[in-house]
Protein backbone atom coordinates (compact mmCIF):
# COMPACT_ATOMS: atom_id res chain seq x y z
CA UNK A 1 0.00 0.00 0.00
CA UNK A 2 1.20 3.30 -0.79
CA UNK A 3 1.98 6.07 1.76
CA UNK A 4 -1.08 7.98 0.54
CA UNK A 5 -3.05 5.34 0.49
CA UNK A 6 -2.46 4.79 4.52
CA UNK A 7 -3.43 7.65 5.19
CA UNK A 8 -6.92 8.42 6.25
CA UNK A 9 -9.83 9.31 3.76
CA UNK A 10 -9.91 13.48 4.90
CA UNK A 11 -6.70 13.59 4.04
CA UNK A 12 -6.58 11.75 0.79
CA UNK A 13 -9.03 14.25 -0.89
CA UNK A 14 -7.84 17.02 -2.29
CA UNK A 15 -7.65 20.07 -0.41
CA UNK A 16 -8.76 23.67 -2.45
CA UNK A 17 -8.10 26.60 -1.07
CA UNK A 18 -10.30 29.88 -2.90
CA UNK A 19 -8.38 33.60 -1.45
CA UNK A 20 -11.01 36.11 -2.36
CA UNK A 21 -14.31 34.07 -2.28
CA UNK A 22 -16.24 36.78 -3.11
CA UNK A 23 -19.40 36.64 -5.35
CA UNK A 24 -17.11 34.29 -8.22
CA UNK A 25 -15.53 32.32 -6.07
CA UNK A 26 -18.44 31.11 -3.92
CA UNK A 27 -20.00 30.06 -7.48
CA UNK A 28 -16.52 28.51 -8.01
CA UNK A 29 -17.01 26.66 -4.65
CA UNK A 30 -20.66 25.70 -6.13
CA UNK A 31 -19.13 23.81 -9.00
CA UNK A 32 -16.39 22.54 -7.31
CA UNK A 33 -18.95 21.11 -4.55
CA UNK A 34 -20.54 19.62 -7.56
CA UNK A 35 -18.56 17.32 -8.61
CA UNK A 36 -17.45 16.49 -4.49
CA UNK A 37 -14.06 16.20 -5.46
CA UNK A 38 -12.11 18.19 -2.39
CA UNK A 39 -12.41 19.63 0.71
CA UNK A 40 -12.88 23.21 0.36
CA UNK A 41 -11.01 26.11 2.36
CA UNK A 42 -11.37 29.54 2.46
CA UNK A 43 -9.20 32.60 2.99
CA UNK A 44 -11.34 35.14 5.13
CA UNK A 45 -10.16 38.91 7.24
CA UNK A 46 -13.78 39.23 7.83
CA UNK A 47 -15.36 37.31 11.14
CA UNK A 48 -18.79 38.37 9.85
CA UNK A 49 -18.21 36.43 6.48
CA UNK A 50 -17.28 33.34 8.33
CA UNK A 51 -20.98 32.05 8.93
CA UNK A 52 -22.02 32.57 5.34
CA UNK A 53 -18.87 30.62 4.11
CA UNK A 54 -19.54 27.57 6.15
CA UNK A 55 -22.98 27.12 5.13
CA UNK A 56 -21.44 27.55 1.70
CA UNK A 57 -20.20 24.04 2.48
CA UNK A 58 -16.32 25.87 2.65
CA UNK A 59 -13.94 25.88 5.71
CA UNK A 60 -13.20 29.13 7.22
CA UNK A 61 -9.73 30.12 7.40
CA UNK A 62 -8.90 33.88 8.85
CA UNK A 63 -5.98 34.91 7.74
CA UNK A 64 -5.67 39.02 5.72
CA UNK A 65 -3.48 39.34 2.83
CA UNK A 66 -2.13 42.63 4.08
CA UNK A 67 -0.45 40.58 6.87
CA UNK A 68 1.86 38.69 5.88
CA UNK A 69 2.35 36.90 9.13
CA UNK A 70 -1.66 35.70 9.69
CA UNK A 71 -0.64 33.46 6.16
CA UNK A 72 1.88 31.03 8.16
CA UNK A 73 -0.89 28.93 8.30
CA UNK A 74 -1.62 28.08 4.45
CA UNK A 75 2.13 26.39 4.40
CA UNK A 76 1.51 23.30 3.05
CA UNK A 77 -2.20 23.50 3.81
CA UNK A 78 -3.67 22.74 -0.10
CA UNK A 79 -3.18 21.04 -2.90
CA UNK A 80 -4.67 23.26 -5.36
CA UNK A 81 -5.06 27.07 -4.81
CA UNK A 82 -7.41 29.39 -6.92
CA UNK A 83 -6.38 32.79 -6.43
CA UNK A 84 -8.79 35.52 -7.26
CA UNK A 85 -8.22 38.57 -4.84
CA UNK A 86 -7.38 41.70 -6.14
CA UNK A 87 -4.50 43.78 -5.70
CA UNK A 88 -4.58 46.82 -3.41
CA UNK A 89 -6.32 49.79 -4.71
CA UNK A 90 -4.79 52.42 -2.83
CA UNK A 91 -2.39 54.57 -3.61
CA UNK A 92 1.69 53.06 -3.16
CA UNK A 93 4.96 53.95 -2.86
CA UNK A 94 5.80 51.62 -5.94
CA UNK A 95 2.23 51.11 -7.56
CA UNK A 96 3.36 49.03 -9.97
CA UNK A 97 3.74 46.11 -7.01
CA UNK A 98 0.68 43.44 -5.93
CA UNK A 99 2.14 43.24 -2.08
CA UNK A 100 -0.85 41.06 -1.78
CA UNK A 101 0.14 38.34 -3.81
CA UNK A 102 3.66 38.34 -2.91
CA UNK A 103 3.13 37.77 -0.25
CA UNK A 104 0.66 34.83 -0.67
CA UNK A 105 2.78 33.32 -2.98
CA UNK A 106 5.52 33.51 0.21
CA UNK A 107 3.56 31.48 2.30
CA UNK A 108 2.66 28.66 -0.34
CA UNK A 109 6.48 28.48 -1.62
CA UNK A 110 6.82 27.40 2.03
CA UNK A 111 6.47 23.48 3.19
CA UNK A 112 4.93 21.58 0.51
CA UNK A 113 4.07 23.85 -2.23
CA UNK A 114 0.48 23.34 -3.91
CA UNK A 115 -0.08 21.10 -7.22
CA UNK A 116 -1.64 24.18 -8.83
CA UNK A 117 -2.15 27.62 -8.46
CA UNK A 118 -4.97 29.54 -10.31
CA UNK A 119 -4.75 33.34 -10.76
CA UNK A 120 -7.69 35.44 -11.53
CA UNK A 121 -5.54 38.23 -13.23
CA UNK A 122 -7.05 41.36 -15.71
CA UNK A 123 -7.46 41.46 -19.78
CA UNK A 124 -6.72 45.65 -18.85
CA UNK A 125 -2.91 43.94 -18.92
CA UNK A 126 -2.66 44.05 -23.05
CA UNK A 127 -3.86 47.79 -22.65
CA UNK A 128 -4.79 49.05 -25.87
CA UNK A 129 -4.87 47.53 -28.81
CA UNK A 130 -6.84 49.65 -30.91
CA UNK A 131 -9.69 46.67 -31.47
CA UNK A 132 -7.36 44.28 -33.21
CA UNK A 133 -7.48 41.06 -32.07
CA UNK A 134 -5.68 39.63 -29.01
CA UNK A 135 -4.46 36.35 -27.94
CA UNK A 136 -2.96 35.18 -25.28
CA UNK A 137 0.58 34.82 -26.96
CA UNK A 138 0.72 38.81 -27.16
CA UNK A 139 2.66 40.86 -24.60
CA UNK A 140 1.14 42.80 -21.86
CA UNK A 141 1.22 46.46 -22.18
CA UNK A 142 -0.24 47.63 -19.15
CA UNK A 143 -1.55 51.70 -19.18
CA UNK A 144 -2.79 51.73 -16.00
CA UNK A 145 -1.88 51.35 -11.75
CA UNK A 146 -4.23 47.98 -11.56
CA UNK A 147 -3.14 46.60 -14.64
CA UNK A 148 0.32 47.50 -14.01
CA UNK A 149 -0.37 45.44 -10.44
CA UNK A 150 -1.95 42.45 -11.92
CA UNK A 151 0.96 42.19 -14.26
CA UNK A 152 2.94 42.38 -11.21
CA UNK A 153 1.21 39.36 -9.53
CA UNK A 154 1.18 37.24 -12.46
CA UNK A 155 4.93 37.78 -12.83
CA UNK A 156 4.86 36.30 -8.84
CA UNK A 157 2.58 33.23 -9.34
CA UNK A 158 4.86 32.32 -12.56
CA UNK A 159 7.81 32.62 -9.92
CA UNK A 160 6.24 30.27 -8.11
CA UNK A 161 5.80 27.71 -11.15
CA UNK A 162 9.14 27.90 -12.39
CA UNK A 163 10.81 27.68 -9.11
CA UNK A 164 9.33 25.22 -6.94
CA UNK A 165 7.46 23.00 -10.26
CA UNK A 166 3.70 24.13 -9.62
CA UNK A 167 1.47 24.39 -11.98
CA UNK A 168 0.73 27.89 -12.64
CA UNK A 169 -2.02 29.11 -14.52
CA UNK A 170 -3.03 32.53 -15.22
CA UNK A 171 -6.94 33.48 -16.40
CA UNK A 172 -7.17 37.06 -17.77
CA UNK A 173 -11.03 38.29 -17.16
CA UNK A 174 -12.53 40.90 -18.49
CA UNK A 175 -15.98 42.51 -17.62
CA UNK A 176 -18.23 39.78 -15.01
CA UNK A 177 -22.29 40.39 -15.06
CA UNK A 178 -24.82 37.93 -13.80
CA UNK A 179 -28.14 38.94 -13.75
CA UNK A 180 -27.93 37.62 -9.71
CA UNK A 181 -24.61 39.50 -8.97
CA UNK A 182 -24.36 42.67 -7.08
CA UNK A 183 -24.01 45.52 -9.47
CA UNK A 184 -23.44 42.75 -12.36
CA UNK A 185 -25.19 44.16 -15.13
CA UNK A 186 -25.63 47.71 -16.46
CA UNK A 187 -29.43 48.34 -15.25
CA UNK A 188 -28.19 50.96 -12.82
CA UNK A 189 -26.12 52.51 -15.05
CA UNK A 190 -28.85 52.87 -17.64
CA UNK A 191 -31.34 54.08 -14.83
CA UNK A 192 -28.82 57.10 -14.16
CA UNK A 193 -28.61 58.02 -18.27
CA UNK A 194 -24.90 57.55 -17.88
CA UNK A 195 -23.90 58.48 -21.65
CA UNK A 196 -21.71 56.45 -23.49
CA UNK A 197 -19.20 57.56 -26.63
CA UNK A 198 -20.27 57.87 -30.37
CA UNK A 199 -20.19 55.18 -32.63
CA UNK A 200 -17.23 56.44 -34.23
CA UNK A 201 -15.45 56.79 -31.17
CA UNK A 202 -16.27 53.75 -29.17
CA UNK A 203 -14.12 50.84 -28.28
CA UNK A 204 -14.43 47.00 -27.89
CA UNK A 205 -15.03 45.11 -24.66
CA UNK A 206 -14.98 41.75 -23.65
CA UNK A 207 -17.65 40.01 -21.25
CA UNK A 208 -18.16 36.77 -19.60
CA UNK A 209 -20.97 35.64 -17.46
CA UNK A 210 -20.20 34.99 -13.89
CA UNK A 211 -21.40 31.23 -13.75
CA UNK A 212 -19.38 30.59 -17.01
CA UNK A 213 -16.20 32.13 -14.97
CA UNK A 214 -16.88 30.20 -12.47
CA UNK A 215 -16.82 27.17 -14.33
CA UNK A 216 -13.65 28.24 -15.97
CA UNK A 217 -11.58 28.42 -12.74
CA UNK A 218 -12.45 25.14 -11.50
CA UNK A 219 -11.76 23.28 -14.44
CA UNK A 220 -7.69 25.36 -14.68
CA UNK A 221 -7.63 23.98 -11.13
CA UNK A 222 -6.95 20.58 -12.59
CA UNK A 223 -6.89 21.05 -16.26
CA UNK A 224 -5.00 24.42 -16.96
CA UNK A 225 -1.28 23.78 -18.23
CA UNK A 226 2.13 24.81 -16.60
CA UNK A 227 2.85 28.59 -16.59
CA UNK A 228 0.07 29.23 -19.65
CA UNK A 229 -2.62 32.38 -19.68
CA UNK A 230 -6.29 31.89 -20.63
CA UNK A 231 -8.54 34.18 -21.75
CA UNK A 232 -11.41 34.03 -19.66
CA UNK A 233 -14.14 35.77 -22.40
CA UNK A 234 -17.14 35.02 -24.09
CA UNK A 235 -18.35 34.76 -28.25
CA UNK A 236 -19.10 38.75 -27.91
CA UNK A 237 -18.16 40.79 -30.39
CA UNK A 238 -19.37 44.44 -29.53
CA UNK A 239 -18.84 47.39 -28.54
CA UNK A 240 -19.22 49.24 -25.10
CA UNK A 241 -22.16 51.51 -26.44
CA UNK A 242 -23.90 48.56 -28.71
CA UNK A 243 -23.44 46.58 -25.22
CA UNK A 244 -25.63 49.24 -23.52
CA UNK A 245 -27.64 49.81 -26.13
CA UNK A 246 -28.63 45.82 -26.31
CA UNK A 247 -28.96 45.43 -22.68
CA UNK A 248 -31.71 48.89 -22.92
CA UNK A 249 -33.80 47.17 -25.33
CA UNK A 250 -33.64 43.97 -23.41
CA UNK A 251 -34.70 45.60 -19.77
CA UNK A 252 -36.99 48.10 -21.47
CA UNK A 253 -35.43 51.45 -21.03
CA UNK A 254 -34.34 54.12 -22.89
CA UNK A 255 -31.08 53.73 -25.05
CA UNK A 256 -28.17 55.82 -23.16
CA UNK A 257 -27.40 59.46 -24.67
CA UNK A 258 -23.71 59.44 -27.11
CA UNK A 259 -21.40 61.68 -26.80
CA UNK A 260 -17.80 62.49 -28.65
CA UNK A 261 -14.54 61.69 -27.09
CA UNK A 262 -13.43 65.14 -26.76
CA UNK A 263 -16.88 66.21 -24.60
CA UNK A 264 -16.88 62.80 -22.53
CA UNK A 265 -13.91 64.14 -19.89
CA UNK A 266 -16.48 66.35 -18.55
CA UNK A 267 -19.39 64.39 -18.26
CA UNK A 268 -17.99 60.81 -17.35
CA UNK A 269 -15.84 59.68 -13.90
CA UNK A 270 -11.99 58.95 -14.80
CA UNK A 271 -12.21 55.17 -14.11
CA UNK A 272 -14.97 54.81 -16.86
CA UNK A 273 -13.02 57.14 -19.07
CA UNK A 274 -10.08 54.87 -18.70
CA UNK A 275 -11.91 52.00 -19.77
CA UNK A 276 -13.44 54.14 -22.57
CA UNK A 277 -9.36 54.65 -23.80
CA UNK A 278 -8.85 50.93 -24.21
CA UNK A 279 -10.24 49.02 -27.42
CA UNK A 280 -9.59 44.98 -27.58
CA UNK A 281 -11.34 41.80 -29.29
CA UNK A 282 -10.00 38.84 -27.41
CA UNK A 283 -9.49 35.56 -28.73
CA UNK A 284 -11.07 32.72 -26.31
CA UNK A 285 -10.01 29.55 -28.58
CA UNK A 286 -7.46 28.01 -25.27
CA UNK A 287 -10.41 28.49 -22.87
CA UNK A 288 -12.64 26.20 -25.09
CA UNK A 289 -9.87 23.57 -26.49
CA UNK A 290 -7.34 23.33 -23.39
CA UNK A 291 -9.78 23.89 -20.51
CA UNK A 292 -12.92 22.26 -22.40
CA UNK A 293 -15.23 25.11 -21.04
CA UNK A 294 -18.22 24.57 -23.03
CA UNK A 295 -19.77 28.48 -22.29
CA UNK A 296 -23.54 28.28 -20.77
CA UNK A 297 -24.03 31.83 -21.90
CA UNK A 298 -21.41 32.58 -24.93
CA UNK A 299 -22.57 35.69 -25.75
CA UNK A 300 -23.85 38.92 -23.38
CA UNK A 301 -27.32 38.80 -24.96
CA UNK A 302 -27.68 35.07 -24.08
CA UNK A 303 -26.71 36.01 -20.26
CA UNK A 304 -28.65 38.96 -19.72
CA UNK A 305 -31.47 37.14 -20.93
CA UNK A 306 -30.93 34.25 -18.70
Amino acid sequence: MSFLGALPARFRRERVLIVGCGDVGLRAAGALGAGRRARLLALTSSPERVPGLRAAGLVPLRGDLDDARSLRRLAGLATRVLHLAPPPSQDMADWRIDPRTRALVHALAQRTPPLALVYGSTTGVYGDRGGAWTSESQPARPRTPRAARRVDAEDRVRWLGRALGVRASVLRIPGIYANDREGGTPRERLQRGTPVLRAEDDVYTSHIHADDLARACALALWRGRAQRVVNVVDDSELKMGDYFDLAADLYGLPRPPRVPRDTAQDQLPLMLLSFMSESRRLRNQRLKFELGLRLRYPTVADGLRG
